[in-house]
């Protein structure tokens, strides 16, 4: 989650861009729900909060809401993932797992924006790259967990056969039988 979580918000960009503000005024980029948002839709006077980091401390502007759509757009998306991981925790405590998923703090792990190689942890505390590289393999998986990762991960190509990664399939796609020939591979 840590990771997946942080790579995802970074591809959202920079916090303030110009290119995602012209984007905007072009009418090339909105915001989430738009049609649901009661404003002058131009944004012509409105502000925006946005986070950055100073090298020292985390702090919190008003800047132009054109210029910080990329930021607007990310906290959507951050509400809509919290969501998940809000139904991900229920099924855990249905299931009586004292263990809890939480997404990191926004400035955590990101390699865009004002937060970039800035080492704070998940929980947004701002801390000495020292401390950060020393712990890193607490917070994001190591390069066992990848590696881990890597060998469960083992095609299959046969028709009607899942890789054991993969749960096969109640029903295939329109109720066609699960060695029903979805993809044709053409190996050259």
């Amino acid at each position: 989650l840590n990771l997946h979580y942080t790579l995802s918000l970074d591809l959202f960009g920079s916090e303030i861009s110009t290119n995602a503000a012209n984007s905007f005024n072009w009418g090339l980029k909105g915001r989430y729900r738009e049609n649901k948002l009661e404003d002058d839709h131009q944004l012509k006077n409105a502000t925006y909060p946005v986070a950055e980091f100073d090298g020292k401390q985390i702090l919190v502007k008003d800047v132009n809401a054109i210029s910080a759509i990329n930021m607007r757009l990310r906290d959507d998306y951050t509400e809509d993932a919290r969501g998940g991981v809000r139904r991900w925790n229920q099924i855990i405590r249905k299931h009586n797992v004292d263990f809890e998923l939480n997404l990191p703090h926004e400035a955590f792990h990101r390699h865009i924006g004002t937060f970039s190689g800035a080492p704070i942890t998940p929980e947004g505390l701002v801390i000495s790259r020292e401390e950060w590289d020393s712990r890193r393999d607490e917070w994001l998986p190591s390069k066992a967990d990848g590696d881990f990762i890597q060998s469960l991960m083992k095609p299959v190509f046969e028709p009607g056969k899942f890789a054991g990664w993969i749960a096969p399939p109640k029903v295939g796609i329109d109720n066609k039988p699960g060695d029903f020939e979805y993809v044709k591979l053409h190996m050259a």
